[in-house]
């Protein structure tokens, strides 16, 4: 463990990985598989994330889908508008007005979405076969508020 007093102090031999190697390990672990899975449907992750979050959220603008899946507004413009073209997604004009363009789930888009969350199911299934339901809640619980922790308007 790294000494709080200084914390470029070497970690003693044997001491446990870092929480946050061991999440950026698990994380590339997940996003191999989840990229094999997603392309036999035609999908890749950031597709699936905007997907994802349309199912949630009742018309969010491309920067906002963009926000949460970490690319530029330019990507997720991208993005939305290939997903359009497949028919997976339709935009429409904001009941407020302006140039911005809410964004919804088709029906094609929804079905296509559950087909890759199944893809996902089966990855989580082995992920957490040794894994037991309070533990799974727990580890959940865990990483939302460490997640919450770092997002950016939570500095003070």
């Amino acid at each position: 463990m790294t000494d709080r007093r200084n914390p470029s102090a070497p970690r003693p031999a044997g001491s446990p990985p870092r929480v946050s190697y061991l999440v950026f390990r698990l994380e590339r672990r997940i996003r191999a598989r989840l990229d094999e899975a997603l392309a036999r449907h035609g999908v890749t992750t950031t597709e699936y994330m905007a997907l994802s979050e349309l199912r949630l959220r009742d018309g969010p603008s491309s920067a906002e889908l963009a926000r949460i899946a970490f690319v530029t507004p330019q990507a997720m413009s991208l993005v939305i508008r290939d997903l359009e073209g497949r028919g997976l997604v339709r935009r429409e004009p904001h009941p407020d007005g302006g140039r911005v363009l809410r964004t919804r789930l088709t029906a094609k888009g929804l079905s296509t979405l559950r087909r890759c969350d199944r893809s996902l199911d089966d990855i989580e299934a082995v992920m957490l076969a040794g894994v037991d339901d309070a533990t799974r809640k727990a580890l959940a619980e865990s990483l939302m508020g460490c997640a919450g922790a770092l997002r950016p308007d939570s500095r003070s």
